[in-house]
């Protein structure tokens, strides 16, 4: 079994030793798998063709250059009869981050992307039936959390490791009044409370290699 993204943490993915011959853990992310005793490898390096009963691939599918490419690849490394399955961010995900930071550009006068490009649940589904995968299946599960402001989402940003990896994005920080803009614009749907809500959409989805 193959595991890609090891964020969780090895005692998590530890569980995962009993239904498995062979457990090999992988994270794009050199500090991820320092801390997780993961390789570091990106989706471009993994070569074993068929050497997997089951590949899971754990929130990292949205950072990768070339989404239907990747899926390809990980679909060669499974034995035939086997799953490719694992959870990665969806269309609806941080839409209140969205409109905080579109405000920010506006007030800064210049634009940058800030998020990483999300999928749809359709459009994963075609992806996974175009990479040779049977039988796709997707999964939409979305949550709500509550915020007093805009800091902490982004300390909770912070600590999920997912801030702006983007290659395109201006590595200036935001001025102050871009910020500001930010932070107003985040709290216009505050409740009665003052705390806003922020939607995480998780799409788990599931595909099977052809037997042979």
């Amino acid at each position: 079994m193959l595991v890609i993204g090891t964020l969780a943490g090895t005692a998590s993915l530890a569980r995962l030793e009993p239904f498995t011959g062979r457990l090999d853990l992988v994270d794009p992310s050199p500090d991820v798998a320092a801390a997780t005793g993961a390789r570091c490898r990106l989706e471009n390096d993994l070569e074993d063709v068929g050497a997997y009963d089951a590949v899971i691939a754990l929130g990292t599918l949205d950072t990768v250059a070339t989404l239907p490419e990747t899926l390809a690849r990980l679909r060669f490394l499974l034995k035939p009869d086997s799953p490719l399955l694992g959870v990665v961010p969806g269309g609806q995900t941080l839409p209140r981050l969205r409109a905080a930071m579109h405000a920010a550009d506006q007030a800064s006068g210049r634009a940058s992307p800030h998020i990483h490009p999300r999928i749809e649940p359709s459009a994963l589904a075609a992806l996974l039936a175009g990479a040779g995968l049977a039988m796709p299946v997707v999964d939409i599960d979305r949550i709500a959390l509550s915020y007093r402001g805009f800091p902490d989402l982004l300390r909770d940003l912070r600590a999920l490791g997912a801030t702006n990896l983007l290659f395109e994005r201006d590595p200036r920080p935001l001025s102050r009044s871009a910020y500001d803009a930010a932070a107003e614009n985040f709290m216009v749907t505050a409740d009665a409370r003052g705390r806003v809500v922020e939607t995480f959409e998780l799409l788990h989805f599931v595909g099977w290699t052809p037997s042979s």
